[in-house]
């Protein structure tokens, strides 16, 4: 265990950019979000971002090949290099962490996405116990534990100190290489920090959202549910819930003709928007019903009839946070449970 007091955590963050890419929840004025930290910038620990650290691996837009002609026309196909430098990500709470093991078995399963297996083989994940949770976070539903959050190095923040505690070979290779900032700590230092973030999590206003008669094998009875109706009846279809998820991980792959030739480019996509998986026939959810059940099916029932019982949920709350009707996957749940909203 190491530590270093907040007065002095520049020092780390500019340590480690110089060897490395850094990426930490910085604050750009208006929110906090993940970026590449630079000297300068004010890295903030205490407060959610309003995107995940999904961003370092799977980015909302990347290019992914060019096609171009030669002086005889042949087509020439350059296919982008993948990522080929370590990299660091600071900050990622226990709910991101889980959120990026669940887009591992998506994207490393075969067929393997290169991009983003190149991004994870270089990441060094230091992840970020919860010393202020969210009033919108319910990843203790899901059975994360934010005091505890994994990671390469778990980070805890006590007091005036920032706490430091290896977990993999890849931390600790990384904080031995920052001996020289650090000091010794012990583990009991953290212990106080651990009860009182579970003590907050207890004291949530949403710290009793169970998933309960969700999971495998109730797809047909969820399916027709006639509470669907109702529920998808106030969404807008903005599709902010695909956006701000750390799970989420639909995109659209498109070619773009310019002047120097063909550029294939991918970004997210959403289930929510009425174009989502178009074909020459038309699509096949039409309706926003159907849509809106698509999200939250998946999330609950598909995802797990899949994946050993693992829900495409974390309980990070972004969506409960910045759905702008308040129509969010804690409504679903405890409509379909019964509880009147």
């Amino acid at each position: 265990m190491k530590k270093i007091a907040l007065a002095k955590i520049d020092s780390l963050l500019e340590a480690i950019s110089k060897d490395m890419n850094l990426f930490a929840p910085v604050d750009n004025k208006s929110t906090v979000n993940y970026a590449e930290w630079k000297s300068g910038d004010v890295a903030v620990f205490d407060k959610m971002t309003v995107r995940s650290a999904k961003d370092a691996f799977f980015p909302q837009c990347e290019n992914m090949s060019k096609f171009s002609r030669d002086q005889d026309n042949k087509i020439i196909i350059d296919k982008l290099e993948t990522c080929d430098k370590d990299f660091v990500v600071m900050g990622v709470r226990g709910c991101d962490i889980k959120a990026i093991a669940v887009l591992d078995k998506v994207f490393l399963s075969e067929p393997v996405d290169t991009f983003y297996a190149a991004r994870r083989d270089h990441s060094i994940l230091i992840s970020l116990s919860c010393s202020k949770p969210e009033e919108t976070c319910f990843c203790t539903t899901f059975g994360i534990d934010p005091a505890q959050p994994k990671g390469d190095v778990e980070m805890y923040i006590v007091s005036d100190y920032a706490y430091f505690n290896t977990v993999t070979a890849k931390g600790e290779k990384l904080i031995s290489s920052l001996n020289n900032l650090l000091e010794n700590a012990k583990d009991s230092d953290i212990d106080s920090a651990k009860v009182a973030t579970r003590d907050i999590m207890c004291k949530l206003p949403l710290h009793d959202v169970t998933t309960d008669g969700w999971g495998a094998g109730v797809l047909e009875e969820m399916f027709n549910r006639p509470e669907w109706e109702q529920l998808s009846s106030s969404c807008i279809g903005c599709g902010t819930c695909t956006y701000v998820c750390p799970t989420c991980q639909c995109y659209d792959i498109r070619d773009y003709n310019g002047s120097n030739g063909v550029t294939r480019y991918r970004c997210w996509d959403s289930c929510m928007k009425s174009d989502f998986t178009m074909m020459a026939h038309g699509n096949n959810r039409t309706t926003q019903l159907q849509r809106f059940r698509q999200r939250f099916m998946h999330k609950l029932v598909y995802s797990p009839a899949n994946n050993d019982g693992e829900f495409s949920c974390v309980g990070c709350g972004r969506c409960v946070a910045k759905c702008p009707v308040s129509m969010n996957i804690v409504k679903v749940i405890k409509t379909m449970g019964g509880e009147k909203l």
